[in-house]
């Protein structure tokens, strides 16, 4: 009997790569899922960084799941290459470092894929010469910001001065005098959007339960992250800005986690699936921590919660999951009081210091003892 589609499978276009790269901070979700070296995980793949992000902490298995088969070839090539290169080939592969040798180094992975990402990447040497983490629909999105909005806006020097080490009163000083100006506001309200996000960046399905304007409320993220939180520090909007991390990576890709995923690499698993459809072939509960990214923002509360008692079902007590808001408001409902604890205080310590800062919210909640 066929699966029904889920929610998000019926309204997103989920044939090609969204998204090259995982905009969601690593470090905060680590800490928040709290995993130990029994622990089961189930995680959203999207571009794989996550998934693998969650091999640091050395779990027993990491099943990564996605309804789009073009991110899990992502993932399979990460996989592949954290295999066969060392850290340096794998940064010049992602394309945060220069190199003329990609199509070369992806020969070196290629042996280590299964015969559908070969084919995947095999038709694609244009994507992979530029670097796989540059090619989504979400990072083209920014190539375009990058290189058409922000020179109307600020000179090479003024982006380059944002990343000069400073303290906070110093950050903020710096917001206000050199980078607040009309163009920034003005533009920045035009680019992000509903309507520009919606056409270029992220599917029009994700704001159907958006409220209000997208534009003002992102905005009031990226001012925290640039005076609150250190540019230096932040490889996510050294991306966005300069189109390469420089003085940061996100945690998948820092040097000291090489050797640790690329020895629990067997202990990951991914699927085309859908989380509705993961948790209903499952028996006994099995679960121990849950990567479930922004998969709210384009449900209903309804489709929430329904899902929310499943992933409940599957897991046991004590098992953590995290997850973001962007612009739609999403939490257990005070229906599952009994089900689930919202970790309030320690998600709101942690997303203070949420590196990805165009979500507005950061929730970790606790499965209870039945």
């Amino acid at each position: 009997m066929k699966e029904a589609p889920t929610e998000a499978a019926s309204r997103a276009d989920f044939s090609k790569v969204r998204y090259a790269q995982v905009w969601e901070d690593a470090d905060i979700l680590t800490e928040a899922l709290n995993i130990g070296p029994d622990s089961v995980c189930l995680s959203i793949a999207s571009a794989g960084d996550n998934a693998l992000a969650l091999l640091t902490r050395n779990p027993k298995r990491v099943y990564a799941i996605d309804l789009n088969p073009a991110q899990l070839h992502c993932l399979a090539l990460r996989v592949a290459a954290f295999r066969s290169l060392s850290h340096q080939e794998l940064l010049e592969l992602i394309g945060t470092r220069p190199s003329q040798q990609r199509l070369s180094l992806y020969e070196r992975c290629r042996e280590n894929l299964q015969k559908e990402s070969q084919e995947y990447w095999d038709a694609l040497p244009e994507t992979v010469a530029s670097g796989i983490g540059t090619q989504g629909k979400f990072e083209r999105y920014f190539e375009l910001f990058r290189k058409r909005v922000v020179p109307l806006v600020h000179s090479q020097k003024t982006v380059d001065a944002l990343f000069v080490p400073r303290i906070q009163i110093q950050r903020l000083e710096f917001y206000e005098s050199r980078w607040n100006n009309w163009r920034w506001r003005a533009l920045f309200k035009i680019f992000f959007s509903r309507f520009t996000m919606g056409r270029l960046g992220r599917d029009p399905a994700f704001f159907k339960y958006v409220e209000g304007s997208v534009a003002d409320r992102i905005l009031e993220r990226v001012v925290y992250a640039l005076t609150e939180l250190n540019p230096e520090d932040n490889p996510y909007l050294q991306w966005i800005l300069k189109g390469r991390f420089e003085s940061a990576l996100p945690l998948y890709l820092r040097p000291e986690h090489f050797e640790t995923i690329r020895s629990n690499l067997d202990r990951l698993e991914w699927q085309l699936a859908s989380v509705e459809d993961f948790t209903r072939r499952a028996g006994e509960p099995f679960l121990d921590a849950c990567n479930l990214s922004d998969i709210f923002e384009y449900m209903s509360e309804t489709n929430t919660e329904k899902l929310l008692r499943e992933l409940y079902r599957v897991s046991r007590p004590g098992a953590r999951l995290a997850y973001w808001n962007m612009l739609a408001p999403r939490s257990r409902p005070q229906s599952m009081a009994a089900e689930l604890t919202p970790l309030n205080e320690l998600a709101e310590s942690l997303f203070k210091k949420d590196k990805a800062f165009f979500y507005s919210k950061f929730i970790v909640e606790e499965v209870a003892s039945p």
